[in-house]
């Protein structure tokens, strides 16, 4: 790679937008030709070209991050349209309210001492354990939070991918495992483990488990932000 094309990929935000944008539109059209096979959710074809195409240009996260940065000015606005089917289900929440207080609680906090113990088992650093920890929340949350005890940006980034990758693929296996079928309580475990992406998930399948999916990321990211400092100064962080 030349001097020049390295100095205008790191200058440039337009090759990253058009390289985001294209994965993603091109891993929807095969997402949708699948049938809709979970194995081949837009955003985890999407970041393997995404990965792929940083690593042979040896951009550093950072200047990706700086590229797409447009990008994440949507996320406001994407969260606040969430506002719409939350409203639509608002007398099922309020008839839910204790068990999915008692739900957000229970998976907020296993969430983030099941990170810290698997991480600190396998010998991990601090800085690792602190970016493994708010892998369940929303990202604009879990990197204010990863950055805020040492972590740093881009490892947390890969662990929030990750999981909601991880939770998104996963979640119609372990439900039918479980036997469940209501909405309601799928929506609400998708988005408690998987935030944003299993939301998006959630919403393509049922509105009801969009709703409830949108409701658990948005509760999770505040609890996380609550109850991270609190397992931290319990296990001695």
């Amino acid at each position: 790679m030349s001097a020049a094309f390295g100095s205008w990929l790191a200058a440039s935000p337009l090759p990253w937008l058009v390289l985001t944008l294209g994965c993603y539109l091109a891993a929807m059209a095969l997402y949708r030709r699948s049938g809709c096979h979970p194995l081949l959710i837009p955003v985890f074809t999407a970041v393997i070209v995404v990965v792929g195409v940083l690593l042979l240009t040896d951009t550093p996260y950072a200047t990706y991050r700086s590229g797409v940065a447009m990008l994440g000015m949507l996320i406001g606005p994407a969260t606040v349209a969430l506002a719409l089917p939350l409203y639509a289900q608002r007398a099922r929440i309020r008839a839910l309210w204790l068990p999915l207080t008692v739900a957000l609680l229970v998976g907020c906090t296993v969430a983030l001492l099941s990170a810290l113990g698997l991480g600190w088992i396998l010998g991990a650093s601090d800085a690792t354990l602190m970016a493994l920890a708010p892998k369940s929340a929303t990202i604009p949350i879990a990197l204010p939070m990863a950055e805020r005890y040492g972590a740093t940006a881009s490892l947390a980034a890969v662990a929030v991918a990750i999981t909601g990758i991880a939770g998104a693929m996963l979640a119609p296996l372990l439900l039918r495992l479980l036997r469940s079928t209501d909405p309601a309580e799928q929506g609400f475990a998708l988005g408690l483990t998987a935030h944003a992406i299993g939301t998006a998930r959630a919403l393509q399948i049922h509105p009801t488990m969009g709703a409830f999916a949108a409701l658990a990321m948005g509760l999770n990211g505040v609890a996380t932000a609550l109850l991270m400092p609190l397992c931290l100064a319990l296990l001695g962080r």
